[in-house]
């Protein structure tokens, strides 16, 4: 298989030099059009919880604040 491969990229030259062209092309337009994000967004996710209760401000954390955004950051405990 491979001899073959060999013996026919020998025999036709210029069809394997106008393919790697081609390829070598597709390629630098890709790179050109593609869109990349080079630097991703690493940060912790936020969650901010407005609560307004007429209770001390540890009572409304420990029962009201807490429990909301552990449970949408799905954190455990």
């Amino acid at each position: 298989m491979v001899r073959a491969i060999i013996r026919f990229s020998a025999q036709n030259r210029m069809l394997v030099l106008l393919a790697t062209v081609c390829v070598v092309a597709y390629g630098l337009y890709t790179l050109q059009h593609i869109p990349v994000d080079a630097i991703p967004d690493l940060s912790d996710t936020q969650v901010i919880v407005y609560s307004r209760w007429d209770r001390s401000p540890d009572i409304v954390e420990d029962q009201v604040t807490y429990p909301i955004v552990s449970a949408l950051l799905g954190t455990p405990k």
